[in-house]
């Protein structure tokens, strides 16, 4: 768990600012390619469920795709052009997103008690992109320089994907040595997602449905230009002052089991969803001024309610609706849905309006946080009115 997501959170956080820098890509070409990530988080499920279920045994799976990966990851700093690194991401996402699927299903076959088990397991993920950052970035620790600092120039910037490559066979290789999860030899069809959608005639579960999909649009704001603006402004170690971010996220996700029956689950939505407007409106006015530069590291700090109050409820929220006979399949339509379809038409959204506040290649960032703000309130204001559900 911890090298599966370090690979993630070692390349994904600076890919835009490899882009803007390194290629000069428009912010659609960004866009773009962070669509081609979420892309592969719909094909992914049929994947699993099609393919690695049946015909391999999940350890060998996924050896076998960190280790194309890490290639792809090593060839992809070796083009010139915005279109062909995006075919590559995109190849190399085709090849990633399975794997947490499979690196999932390699706990659950291997533990007796999931629930006190795997969330601690998940827990070194966390952890992973969270070292991710502190070594690509620059950071003061306890008075201490730590960190290389890799996205401060041209030079150094490839070596976040050289970085991520080395953990991607790593994994690859040791992947081989975990313990067996032979294939089922049939298809899962509740890999699909597809018993699921009979969830969707609950008209609250359809409205947290739409405002799951809807509030990925912001999302793909923050995933896609977060630390091209960072870098823009002058922030220092960008990628590692952001892992504050995932600090955040695993210490509130400490507080949703105690909160979730005492608040209900409306309330914990609301207050996920304000937290993604007031960050967007941070961004907004925030930055590296002594009076303003606190709006920024608060964007910052907020993900772990943004991301936990919505995110991770909703995980619990969807469980709960489906009951046992269709909660892989509903588990697997909501992460579709989010990571999948909002995440792809959001990376394509933001990459338009990022174009589109840019004016002889400076970008108008207070413009363009508003964007995603109004967007959050607006999938509040929808969930605040029709969304029903108490518990």
């Amino acid at each position: 768990m911890f090298l599966q997501y370090f690979i993630w959170g070692a390349w994904y956080v600076t890919a835009a600012t490899y882009m803007s820098k390194i290629l000069n890509s428009s912010g659609a070409e960004i866009g773009n390619t962070y669509s081609a990530f979420a892309f592969a988080a719909i094909i992914s499920p049929f994947f699993v469920g099609a393919i690695a279920d049946r015909y391999f045994s999940a350890q060998k799976a996924m050896g076998g795709l960190h280790l194309i990966g890490g290639l792809l990851l090593l060839y992809v700093t070796q083009v010139s052009s915005s279109f062909l690194f995006l075919l590559i991401v995109l190849f190399y996402s085709l090849m990633y997103m399975p794997t947490v699927a499979l690196s999932n299903n390699i706990v659950f076959a291997n533990v007796s008690d999931t629930g006190k088990v795997f969330p601690i397991i998940r827990f070194f993920g966390t952890f992973g992109w969270i070292i991710a950052g502190l070594v690509i970035g620059s950071n003061i620790i306890f008075g201490q320089k730590f960190g290389l600092g890799l996205e401060a120039s041209n030079t150094t910037l490839p070596y976040t994907f050289y970085i991520a490559s080395g953990a991607s066979i790593l994994l690859g290789v040791f992947s081989f040595t975990l313990p067996d999860v032979p294939p089922k030899g049939k298809i899962d069809d509740s890999s699909f997602g597809l018993e699921a959608l009979v969830l969707l005639k609950d008209k609250s579960y359809l409205i947290f449905f739409i405002s799951a999909i809807l509030i990925c649009i912001p999302l793909s704001f923050y995933y896609s230009f977060a630390n091209v603006f960072l870098n823009d402004i002058g922030m220092e170690g960008a990628a590692g002052k952001m892992i504050l971010g995932q600090v955040s996220e695993a210490i509130f996700i400490l507080s949703i089991p105690l909160l979730y029956y005492r608040l209900g689950v409306k309330n914990i939505l609301i207050i996920g969803i304000a937290a993604w407007a007031l960050r967007f409106f941070f961004f907004s006015n925030g930055d590296m001024s002594n009076d303003y530069y606190w709006m920024l590291m608060a964007g910052i700090i907020l993900h772990g309610i943004c991301y936990d109050f919505f995110f991770v409820t909703g995980y619990m929220y969807t469980e709960n609706k489906a009951g046992e006979k269709i909660k892989n399949a509903a588990q697997g339509l909501f992460t579709v849905a989010t990571y999948g379809i909002g995440m792809t038409i959001g990376s394509w959204f933001s990459g338009i309006i990022t174009d589109s506040y840019t004016v002889d290649g400076i970008k108008n960032w207070s413009e363009i946080w508003m964007i995603p703000a109004y967007i959050s309130g607006a999938v509040l204001l929808f969930l605040m009115i029709f969304f029903k559900e108490k518990k």
